[in-house]
């Protein structure tokens, strides 16, 4: 923007000491060229200035319309991570394996109920009750059903869905652990670079948006959940791309 300023500012000192030319000095068999210049230079100049002004509107109307679409299949990898942690009892940094696991595991279905039982104790020579918690079992139901119904979306989960680019891009998805009170507690990431998203966009504008700060928008060069630093399986994006809120 400030190069463009500078631009902008050498031109109109062009154009007005072209016009001083043209007043003071310039014969009038001349004047004629010299004028559809000008008009040229002004024609120019405010093209210039409408994209500088229009430019990055267009460029946040289609990142929002994008990012959206992202956040969506991200959100789909979170649920099923969550379903195959809880099934397994740890996340995975495999799609394929992921894909699988949700077409054929099943998660348990069961009650819990309070109850109690009595025993002898040895020290005072009685019988005591002592409180419990029963869990029964009381069925299975498929993973798919839960989280998809009939939906096969989670198939191609793990390709970002970026419009007219004909090479693919896959999410980037990584598992690991993380030690706390000497308990390894599995965490996973998924994400994916906004330069892979936004690749037919200004590049100044990208650049800018990879370095954005602000609680309204998507902050830093990912747009991602979970974390490897932390035990955290939310999103990094903010309420604005939740647009799918109620099919979760």
């Amino acid at each position: 923007m400030f190069k463009f300023l500078i631009i902008v500012a050498l031109i109109i000192a062009v154009t007005y000491g072209l016009s001083l030319l043209v007043v003071k000095y310039m014969p009038l068999k001349f004047k004629k060229l010299i004028n559809i210049l000008l008009i040229l230079i002004s024609l120019f100049l405010g093209y210039k200035i409408y994209n500088s002004v229009y430019d990055p509107v267009k460029f946040n109307k289609e990142k929002v319309k994008r990012y959206q679409k992202i956040v969506e299949k991200l959100k789909d990898i979170r649920n099923a991570e969550l379903a195959h942690r809880e099934v397994t009892g740890d996340y995975t940094d495999n799609f394929d394996n992921l894909v699988k696991f949700i077409d054929t595991a099943k998660f348990v279905i069961t009650q819990q109920r309070d109850s109690s039982y009595k025993y002898f104790d040895k020290r005072y020579g009685i019988e005591k009750e002592k409180d419990t918690v029963l869990i029964d079992t009381l069925g299975f139901a498929s993973v798919k059903d839960s989280l998809f119904k009939n939906d096969n979306r989670y198939k191609d989960m793990m390709w970002v869905p970026i419009p007219k680019r004909e090479k693919q891009v896959k999410f980037e998805l990584q598992h690991g652990y993380l030690k706390r009170s000497n308990v390894k507690i599995p965490v996973f990431m998924a994400r994916v670079d906004k330069s892979e998203v936004l690749y037919d966009q200004p590049k100044d504008l990208v650049k800018q948006e990879k370095n954005i700060k602000s609680t309204k928008e998507i902050n830093g060069a990912y747009i991602q959940v979970g974390s490897l630093d932390e035990v955290d399986d939310s999103g990094n994006w903010p309420k604005l791309y939740d647009i799918g809120e109620d099919k979760e």
